[in-house]
């Protein structure tokens, strides 16, 4: 296979095998790009060379700015940021036909002859595109109520996102802002359309969607975080700030506070008498169930996995896992009992923090060791930082610990979000793995090395396969140890504990979207496998609930990544370079599960051909306690 993994030497031609084994020809036709695609064409086109590919990518990533304006926001484009995007029920038709054509256009070029760079980004193309209708049947916009996002979360995050610099960028957000209530009105709009069809989400996942609603809507218009660029004081005169500034205020006072109570009445009074009881949380409990949980585990980790397989993976996984914790338990505790390990680790007051202040500071000196220690583990570093930041307290009490959103080219760091709601609910012993595995060596170090790379088309830099994403992650939960960023054995445990967390994943998805399993059924299986808060595991539930085969995506990842690895140190000998391996594993973007083995093999077969080199690295070779 072709060298693969950095993507910054030109690749020689290669030709495209179609389904029968021939080889087509290049189409002769290229289509001709709209302005708006042709604006953005080198952006979304990289270092592909096919034509009619480069077309294809510029139309797709035009329509992609102009439907997600707040995505395109969120990467730096200003193109569009007086807008929000529509999200209708006809409008999401409209938007899946668009991408229909794409995919057919797609399909029609996988037998042409082009370079393997560029025969490899158009499957990746083709799997984002199916990925992305593939949900449809799910219809989740008629039913879904999720307190990760909903119109609180979202719209209050809009001021975070749209930066104010000049006087423009004021009038802009006043544009979205004139938008909102009408955004929150066609949510109501979609969820009345589902509920005609007996369509509804479960009691909890709506009752705490309704208590983050109220919650704001009972706090000052003043602490409401919409209206912070209506208080704050922009760096430009105030003669052009003031009026919009009034604007805004008169906007979240008036139209949008009331859209929120329309949207509050709907979930108290129609939704909420006729949700889902707590033994019929998921997708199973739905006529559209069994087709929708299947696409979606097929979206999240790009395998052709069924529900009883990813089952029967993650008990496995959880048993072995189980004794990892019990005999380091014994060494931390003298305790033979596994229960009572979980128990003290639970439980024990001084094995928590004791202040928000601490949570946060315990984050920021763990991304600090972190960012002093990957030059020695990887060859490619983004020049983007990340920050810690803390979760706002309106989303605290209802998400999980924590998050990483990507930096905005240009404008922000990327940022690593920690919940320090309850801090004596937050274990002392979780924070490193945690740390590590939002931030550095975790998701940072992935997508914002993967937006610095200047060879990948748009869709690959800032998208790209969940089951690689997460799966990266907690790799390096465990390469942290390697690398030696954990303090102490305590500390270890909480790298055994968030494992088992994510095994114990595999096995609470499928049983509660395929077997048919209650919220409590999935809190005991997680409180009897890992020692994770009692808070956290009933915020982790819901979140399985409302996010369905999400969870399954990074065990999944990570078993394939260390798979790869190890069959690399195995082919390679005291040759593997743990720096050349990783760089080979990031040097793509997010893939597919295959391409990320293209990725490596290729990269082994090229090592193989290298001389050896004259001293062996005393790092790099996977310590025994890799999984």
């Amino acid at each position: 296979m072709r060298w693969f993994a950095l993507l910054l030497t030109p690749l020689g031609c290669a030709a495209a095998t179609a389904p029968d084994g021939n080889v087509a020809s290049a189409p002769t036709e290229i289509p001709a790009l709209s302005e708006l695609a042709t604006r953005f064409a080198d952006e979304a086109g990289g270092s592909v060379q096919h034509p009619a590919v480069r077309a294809l990518l510029a139309d797709q990533w035009a329509f992609m700015l102009e439907t997600a304006p707040l995505f395109a926001t969120q990467l730096g484009i200003h193109t569009f940021d007086d807008k929000i995007g529509e999200a209708s029920l006809e409008a999401e038709a409209k938007q899946r036909e668009t991408q229909r054509a794409y995919l057919d256009r797609a399909r029609a070029l996988a037998g042409t002859e082009m370079s393997y760079f560029d025969s490899t980004t158009l499957t990746l193309f083709i799997e984002e595109l199916e990925s992305n209708l593939s949900s449809a049947p799910c219809r989740f916009s008629e039913w879904s109520l999720s307190a990760r996002s909903n119109p609180v979360t979202q719209w209050n995050y809009l001021p975070t996102l749209h930066t104010v610099k000049i006087s423009a960028d004021l009038t802009n957000l006043v544009a979205r802002y004139e938008k909102i209530p009408g955004a929150i009105d066609t949510h109501i709009a979609n969820l009345r359309s589902g509920a005609k069809d007996g369509l509804f989400a479960n009691a909890e996942s709506t009752r705490r969607v309704l208590e983050m609603v109220e919650r704001q809507l009972k706090a000052p218009v003043e602490e409401w975080p919409l209206m912070a660029p209506a208080l704050a004081e922009h760096g430009f005169p105030e003669a052009e700030r003031a009026p919009l500034q009034a604007r805004l205020r008169t906007l979240v006072e008036g139209d949008i506070r009331a859209a929120l109570v329309r949207y509050r009445d709907l979930i108290k009074e129609e939704l909420l008498p006729r949700a889902r009881p707590s033994d019929a949380t998921g997708l199973a409990a739905l006529p559209l169930g069994e087709a929708c949980y299947a696409a979606r585990l097929r979206t999240f980790t790009t395998l052709p996995l069924d529900a009883k397989t990813v089952h029967e993976t993650g008990l496995a996984e959880i048993a072995r896992i189980d004794a990892a914790m019990a005999s380091l338990g014994k060494t931390l505790f003298d305790l033979d009992d596994r229960l009572e390990v979980l128990k003290k680790l639970r439980e024990s007051p001084e094995l928590h923090f004791d202040t928000a202040e601490a949570v946060e500071a315990k984050a920021e000196s763990s991304l600090a060791r972190a960012k002093a220690a990957i030059p020695e583990w990887f060859g490619i570093l983004p020049k983007a930082d990340c920050v810690v930041t803390r979760i706002p307290d309106y989303e605290a009490p209802f998400t999980t610990i924590a998050y990483y959103r990507q930096p905005i080219p240009g404008a922000k760091p990327g940022e690593y979000f920690i919940n320090v709601h309850a801090p004596t609910t937050r274990p002392r012993y979780e924070a490193e793995a945690l740390a590590f595995h939002e931030s550095i060596p975790g998701h940072h170090l992935q997508i914002a090395i993967a937006q610095e790379l200047p060879a990948l088309p748009a869709f690959r830099k800032h998208m790209g396969m969940t089951v690689f994403v997460e799966g990266w992650a907690l790799y390096t939960e465990q390469l942290s140890d390697e690398m030696g960023l954990y303090t102490r054995d305590l500390d270890r445990m909480g790298m055994h504990s968030f494992e088992a967390w994510r095994a114990a994943r595999l096995v609470v998805d499928t049983g509660i979207h395929a077997f048919n399993w209650s919220r409590d059924q999935a809190k005991a299986f997680m409180r009897e496998h890992t020692a994770l808060a009692e808070n956290n595991i009933d915020n982790e539930v819901d979140r399985y609930i409302v996010w369905p085969g999400q969870a399954v995506a990074y065990k999944t990842g990570q078993m394939e990544i260390w798979r790869l690895r190890r069959a690399a140190e195995s082919a390679l000998g005291h040759r593997f370079d743990v720096r050349g391996f990783h760089d080979a594993v990031l040097g793509g973007g997010a893939v597919t599960l295959s391409v990320l083995g293209q990725q490596v093999d290729s990269w082994v077969e090229s090592s193989m051909r290298k001389r050896t080199p004259k001293k062996k690295r005393k790092k790099g070779v996977a310590s025994s306690s890799a999984p």
